[in-house]
């Protein structure tokens, strides 16, 4: 991805993913999010949902990306995201790190008041059973950070009724 120190440690599985960070996420509980980072093309300032999304909380980023069907990254204060996305050269457009999008900046300022990791369960198999979701419930809202199926998605609406919530307490 051309991300300076990114490192991604994509898991699989609610178990997994529980095990690995349940403690360190629960931790951001009484934090306000202070900003946020994503990657947008400077040519189109269309978001490469590909990349990380980067949350800060009072001095502690948490970097949230997915990738093919059920994998999921998360990983600690390792993205300075000042820094130049690079290896692009060959690409038409420009990837750049951007603190703009309608979704998240309500939230900013906001403090956390939840943190859950959902787990898609429908009744029916599917494709996208048992991915792992990312749900950050604050003052006013709550943000989930899903797998859009080798991607990261942004959803504000209510989880669907085949999540399954793990809420994370340390």
């Amino acid at each position: 991805m051309g991300i300076t120190d990114f490192e991604p440690s994509f898991l699989v599985g609610i178990e997994t993913v529980r095990q690995a960070h349940e403690s360190r996420l629960a931790t951001l509980v009484g934090r306000r999010l202070t900003g946020f980072a994503l990657v947008r093309f400077v040519e189109d300032g269309d978001w490469f949902a590909d990349c990380p999304i980067v949350l800060e909380f009072e001095g502690l980023h948490v970097e949230i990306c997915h990738s093919k069907f059920d994998e999921l990254s998360i990983s600690w204060n390792t993205i300075d995201t000042a820094g130049a996305i690079t290896g692009w050269e060959w690409f038409e457009l420009t990837p750049e790190w951007s603190r703009s999008d309608e979704r998240l900046e309500p939230f900013v300022g906001q403090e956390l008041r939840q943190v859950a990791l959902l787990e898609w369960r429908p009744a029916c198999r599917d494709t996208a059973a048992g991915t792992v979701v990312v749900e950050l419930t604050f003052t006013e809202g709550r943000l989930r950070i899903v797998n859009g199926l080798d991607e990261n998605r942004i959803e504000l609406a209510a989880p669907q009724p085949d999540d399954v919530r793990h809420r994370l307490s340390h």
